[in-house]
Parts: C-alpha cells; structure tokens; sequence
C-alpha cells in the first residue's frame, strides 16, 4: 500500500483539541468586532437598561448599615492616631501616616456617598454625617458636592467636565517648563487637591468656598456658606489644638495624614 503523505486529523475525542477548534472562530469574531468597535457612537444601551440588571435589594439603603461603616472607620482612624500617640517612635510614624491617611480618605469617600444619596434616604441624615466626615478632612461638603454633581452630568467632557478637566495638547506644549515641573511634578499632586478646591481646575474661574462663585446657583448659596464656616471651624480647631498640644504633635497625628490623602 501507499504510504500515508498527509497528516491525521485531529481525534475528536480530544476535549482540548475540540475546544480550541470552537473558540478560533469565536475569537476571531470578537477581535473583528473590536475594530468595528466606534468609541464615539452612543452605546447599545441606555442607563434604563443599566439600572434594570441591577438586583431590587441593591436599590435599597440602609442606614443603620451605613452608620455602622462610619462608626468602624471613625474606630479605626481613632485607634491609630492613640497607638501613634502612644508608641511616639520614628519607626512607626511613618507607618501610621500611610495607615491614616488612608484612613482619611476612607472618610472621604463615606461624604461623598452622602453628597449622592447613596448612604439614606433621609437628606438631612446624610448632610449631617456628610459635613462631619468631610470638615473633619478639610473638604467643604456642599461646596464639593455641587462641583461633583456637575462632574458627573459632563463626565469625559473635554470642556465641561469639572474636577477631572483633561489639558489639550496644545495647551501642555505651550506652558512654560517651570509650569510643567511645578504642575507635574513632586511636591504639587500633594496641594493639587487644596488647590483645586480654592481655584478650581485650569482654565476655570471660581472656588468651593465661594458662595458667589458661578460653580452654584443662587438657591445653593447657603448651603455654600454652612459648610465654609464648617471649614474655617475645623481650622480654628487645628490652631488651638496646636496652641494646647504644639505644632509638631497636631502635624505627626493630622497634617501628615492629610497630605497623604490628598495623594
């Protein structure tokens, strides 16, 4: 007989052999439909669509729950700062700093579900819980809370957006290159949020603490202006905390922290 000159197929009792053969056309369909895929087209779906595949009991808040995440991290953030306390050792404060200033922006991140609705129902719960948890952080919470709902209305918005406001290319290739080290460079991402909340972004006029400023309406006004004098509070609290204790033990246990959270 003839000798055999081309190969065997396959066996197609090999489970592997048989899965990669269905899944090349799979794959190459999906690598197609990634080429065809437009990113400027509106998606397939709107945010209907979205909330609907989401299960009913993911919709309901429970403020007892929410509480309860406050009341830990408050805890924790408390228990860290008396262990810095106690333990007084430059082995660990560096520990502690990167621990709290974690730590902080846990809190802020429990205001801002308050600044969305997301932590109750109730909206005098969550502005309370929201002022006490963003002062206490130095973030102006109805201030942010504006801005932030505005951010989210023009998010990805290259003239619109507010707190993530992309600079053009052209922009970034005329600034001066002391302006690009100060902006990009060490130690300004540790202001740039303070900053932000002062001067807004690039381009953009007006402040979180001003009342006046076009970031709000004229019915926002006095929710502006609660929660700056919450602001100022804390601050008067820092200075006579430093008064009592020295400028040294209120930066160890907060100013540390804090630009680390601003990170």
């Amino acid at each position: 007989p003839r000798p055999q000159t081309s190969l065997p197929a396959f066996p197609e009792t090999d489970p592997a052999m048989g899965a990669a053969a269905r899944r090349a056309p799979e794959q190459e369909q999906s690598c197609k439909a990634t080429e065809d895929f437009d990113a400027a087209k509106p998606p397939p779906f709107r945010i209907g669509d979205v909330r609907a595949a989401v299960p009913a009991h993911c919709w309901r808040k429970s403020p007892l729950r929410s509480l309860s995440y406050v009341a830990r991290d408050v805890a924790v953030v408390a228990a860290l700062a008396g262990a810095a306390w106690w333990l007084n050792s430059w082995a660990v404060w560096p520990l502690y700093w990167a621990a709290q200033g974690t730590m902080f922006w846990a809190l802020f991140v429990l205001g801002h579900d308050c600044g969305h609705g997301s932590f109750s129902d109730s909206g005098t719960l969550n502005s309370v819980v929201g002022h006490l948890l963003h002062t206490f952080i130095l973030v102006p919470y109805n201030g942010w809370r504006i801005s932030h709902r505005t951010h989210h209305q023009n998010h990805g918005h290259i003239d619109k957006d507010e707190s993530w406001h992309p600079i053009t290319e052209n922009l970034y290739k005329e600034m001066e290159p002391s302006t690009k080290k100060l902006r990009f460079s060490l130690p300004y991402p540790l202001l740039a949020f303070p900053v932000y909340l002062w001067y807004r972004s690039p381009g953009k006029n007006g402040s979180h603490f001003n009342p006046s400023s076009d970031l709000f309406s004229p019915k926002e006004r006095l929710d502006v202006i609660v929660s700056t004098t919450c602001w100022f509070t804390m601050i008067a609290l820092l200075i006579a905390m430093a008064c009592v204790f020295g400028l040294v033990p209120v930066l160890k246990l907060y100013g540390v922290p804090y630009a680390v959270s601003d990170c």
